[in-house]
């Protein structure tokens, strides 16, 4: 990471980099070796560093999907997957590699297995012409409870779906 004012995002000069309370995801993409990637979310901010690197931001309370995965002389040595909600001032938060502050992790998987089936389920709700990034956290949590444990999750459903929108509406 560099100190530098952002050069881009989403093709605009930023003058004054991310906004407060803003979630900064570092990504590195060295093929074949070293990626990190955002699966899904909403960008509020975008910085590329060089060819290999660049700054990601969420602003508070959105959700992304975080997945990481490196290789070393003997095959991988990680493969994981978090899905995280950014957090606001003052709220309490995990800490983890490469996000800063941290957030609430909703969803945390390692192994290929387990990440390969984590993004199923975030095809299977993209399936239903949804955005993973409006789901439930509730959902998110459900599909890390089950594949941790090596159980299929619950599909996410249009009713359920409604059912999310509508406890937003009445609890923001």
């Amino acid at each position: 990471m560099s100190g530098k004012t952002s050069h881009r995002a989403h093709g605009r000069p930023l003058p004054g980099g991310p906004a407060t309370f803003t979630t900064l995801v570092e990504l590195t993409f060295e093929k074949r070796k070293v990626e990190h990637w955002i699966r899904f979310g909403r960008k509020s901010y975008e910085q590329i560093l060089d060819r290999r690197h660049s700054v990601v931001g969420f602003a508070p309370g959105s959700i992304f999907s975080f997945v990481r995965w490196a290789v070393g002389e003997h095959g991988t040595v990680i493969s994981r997957i978090d899905i995280v909600r950014a957090i606001g001032r003052g709220e309490p938060f995990q800490t983890m590699p490469f996000v800063r502050p941290g957030g609430d992790i909703l969803l945390r998987l390692d192994t290929w297995v387990k990440v390969q089936r984590a993004l199923v389920a975030i095809d299977a709700i993209e399936a239903l012409g949804l955005d993973p990034a409006d789901a439930s956290p509730d959902h998110w949590r459900h599909v890390h409870n089950r594949l941790s444990v090596g159980l299929e999750p619950s599909a996410y459903t249009p009713e359920r779906h409604a059912a999310w929108i509508g406890r937003r509406r009445i609890d923001p």
